[in-house]
């Protein structure tokens, strides 16, 4: 076989080959690109919403990020201070989501924060309809809060503004339109430290975000002690676990000149053994085994209040806006109210069984409230709540519990051991 027809059997072989191979196009290798996470961790709560919420936005900073999700009403599902594979914040009610049905009083699909308005009950209550008796059968929450979207104006990776008109009812009769803004805002660790007062150890991971809530009064009429007023309510539903403590610093004082420090009675007195107050702070148990509730005046609250799970080393805080001289807050009782202007500044809620031996989470809140919203026509009312999560070192973590909170780890531990 001479020179010349090895040369053609060669150039036969290569172009056989290219063709075999534009045939047959090799597959790509994609077992780095998916990736499967723990439950528990920010990244499988990230690929679960993902199938459910087309809309999901997901805003991030380094390894801090969050979830926000328009048709939630600009609600933040979860957070987490240790990017994909970190631990995630928000409770998230996976079975309910998953069977994708709508309850007409309550869709309780969880979410780290979320915008509501108040009062929940009493003669102004925007939860119960005229002439109905305060039951849990009568309660609704207003679909304008619960099922339908907010719209989203702008989103940059860092921020995510959102805006929703409303029309709502409430049971002395009177009709509230209204418009609300929420602008969320994801912090960087140099806002963190400013709004906070403090440096942060590069040992601490963290993450912060902030919602900025207003309301607009776009009706004819003033909104005022006769009529009722609302308000904005901000809840945060969080993961618990049997070895979490919340952290309520208070103003100190004579009951008579700033009233009482607690309301501990909503759901039935709390017991001693899981609401310790001592002379500055107060430690609340938030381990999701008993259905209980605590508030705090806005003559007994400091704009801050935390939590810290001893099981999983979290510390998270939460940091809200208290106008001065301003003591008007919606009273939610399910009640017709003496003094239905007489309410809390902030609350904390922990779930646990009902009557029945049913439960939701467990999970529990961290709540703060904007005074009763007294507005002309065209005014506007804004209400900032501020969430902050924090993992790292015990003696880091310990040293943010004893600038912010009128008490150390050692004291919240104190209350595992009894």
């Amino acid at each position: 076989m001479n020179h010349q027809t090895l040369s053609v059997l060669f150039l036969t072989m290569v172009m056989l080959t290219a063709i075999q191979s534009c045939s047959n196009p090799q597959k790509e290798d994609t077992s780095e690109q998916v990736k499967v996470y723990e439950k528990g961790t920010f990244g499988y709560d990230l690929d679960f919403l993902k199938k459910y919420y087309q809309d999901l936005i997901l805003l991030e900073d380094g390894e801090a990020g969050i979830v926000v999700v328009p048709s939630l009403q600009g609600r933040v599902m979860t957070s987490t201070a240790n990017g994909s594979g970190g631990q995630s914040f928000g409770w998230i009610n996976y079975d309910y989501i998953a069977a994708g049905k709508l309850n007409h009083q309550f869709n309780p699909i969880g979410g780290e924060e979320r915008f509501w308005v108040g009062p929940e009950g009493g003669q102004f209550s925007l939860y119960f309809d005229q002439n109905t008796t305060f039951d849990f059968d009568n309660w609704r929450v207003p679909k304008e809060i619960d099922t339908e979207p907010f719209s989203l104006v702008s989103s940059d990776g860092k921020k995510a503004l959102f805006q929703k008109a409303m029309r709502l009812t409430n049971y002395s009769g009177t009709v509230f339109e209204f418009d609300v803004t929420r602008n969320i805002n994801l912090l960087h660790k140099e806002e963190i430290e400013k709004l906070l007062g403090m440096p942060l150890s590069d040992a601490v991971k963290s993450v912060g975000f902030e919602s900025e809530n207003t309301l607009t009064n776009k009706g004819d009429n003033n909104w005022d002690k006769t009529s009722g007023m609302p308000s904005i309510w901000i809840l945060s539903m969080l993961i618990s676990s049997e070895q979490t403590w919340v952290i309520v610093p208070f103003r100190s004082g004579d009951d008579e000149a700033l009233g009482k420090i607690v309301t501990d009675d909503y759901f039935g007195k709390v017991p001693s053994d899981r609401l310790v107050v001592k002379d500055s702070v107060l430690f609340f148990q938030a381990d999701g085994l008993k259905r209980s509730k605590i508030g705090l005046s806005p003559q007994r609250s400091l704009p801050i209040a935390g939590s810290y799970d001893a099981k999983n080393g979290v510390l998270t805080i939460a940091q809200f806006t208290i106008p001065e001289d301003n003591t008007d807050y919606v009273n939610s009782a399910w009640e017709m109210q003496e003094k239905p202007f007489a309410g809390d500044v902030f609350n904390s809620y922990n779930d646990g069984p009902l009557a029945d031996g049913n439960q939701l989470g467990p999970f529990y809140e961290l709540e703060s409230s904007s005074p009763a919203a007294a507005l002309t026509p065209g005014e506007s009312m804004t209400h900032f709540h501020r969430t902050y999560h924090f993992t790292g070192p015990k003696p880091h973590l310990d040293e943010i519990v004893s600038t912010l909170l009128n008490t150390n780890l050692a004291e919240v531990e104190s209350q595992l051991a009894k």
